[in-house]
């Protein structure tokens, strides 16, 4: 099967990352009331309202994650190898564990920390997800085609956005039914995900005949990846790696 070229993915990542830039900075540059008002427009029910904009805020602060593909792409179309991009992912890998042990054992890195403003409660006690979400990217590109390896990147990062924005938004609204290892993730959320996620893998695959099979395949297990967290590891780590998997069957 021929995979779609680096040009090809070097543009794709170029204009996925720019519409990211984009949303992000609309976010920003919108006031509290009004991103309210919005919610609002959109049917959010109010006593979610408050929830959604936090996840939002949380939420596009990990539109970051969009650089790990958007380089990886314009280094292989610039003629470095994928060998030394891997090389590149581990040694921040490993810094950035390095940096997280610290936060979590020594005092004076616990409390002057960059990301502890966006760290979730029950990560200040643990290794954060930023961890887990490096480990995942670093092995997917280590072990994976490139094309594989940043639609696996991109499955985490706008496919779990959009399952927690909608699931935030609208979960139970439609569906009461709870999914999930702890019966907390809705159905909107799963279908939201696994909706942006095929979209993902056909546009990232358009030159691959019959690429829709394991498209699907692939979006269906991060999906569910991301509703059940196999293994009891973080989704950071296994959606990346199980979703590849799933998109060279």
């Amino acid at each position: 099967v021929e995979l779609p070229s680096p040009i090809y993915l070097a543009v794709y990542m170029v204009l996925v990352a720019f519409g990211g830039l984009l949303y992000s900075a609309k976010v920003y540059v919108t006031s509290p009331a009004m991103r309210k008002k919005i919610m609002k427009d959109f049917g959010v029910r109010l006593g979610k309202v408050g929830k959604t904009l936090k996840e939002i805020e949380r939420k596009t602060f990990h539109l970051c994650g969009l650089l790990v593909p958007l380089i990886f792409a314009l280094l292989l179309e610039a003629g470095f190898s994928k060998w030394f991009c891997s090389k590149i992912c581990w040694v921040l890998t490993v810094t950035g564990w390095t940096m997280d042990i610290l936060r979590l054992n020594v005092k004076f890195v616990k409390e002057n920390f960059p990301l502890n403003p966006i760290l979730r409660e029950k990560e200040k006690n643990q290794l954060s997800g930023a961890c887990y979400f490096s480990l995942g990217c670093t092995l997917a590109i280590s072990f994976f085609p490139p094309a594989v390896a940043m639609t696996s990147i991109l499955f985490l990062v706008l496919g779990d956005m959009s399952a927690a924005l909608i699931g935030r938004s609208f979960g139970g609204d439609v569906v009461v039914v709870k999914l999930g290892r702890e019966g907390k993730k809705s159905v909107e959320g799963s279908v939201a995900m696994f909706v942006t996620c095929f979209i993902l893998g056909c546009t990232v695959f358009s030159t691959v005949h019959l690429r829709e099979y394991p498209v699907v395949v692939g979006a269906f297990v991060a999906t569910l990846t991301e509703l059940y967290e196999p293994f009891g590891l973080n989704d950071n780590l296994t959606i990346p790696l199980l979703s590849s998997l799933a998109l060279t069957w």
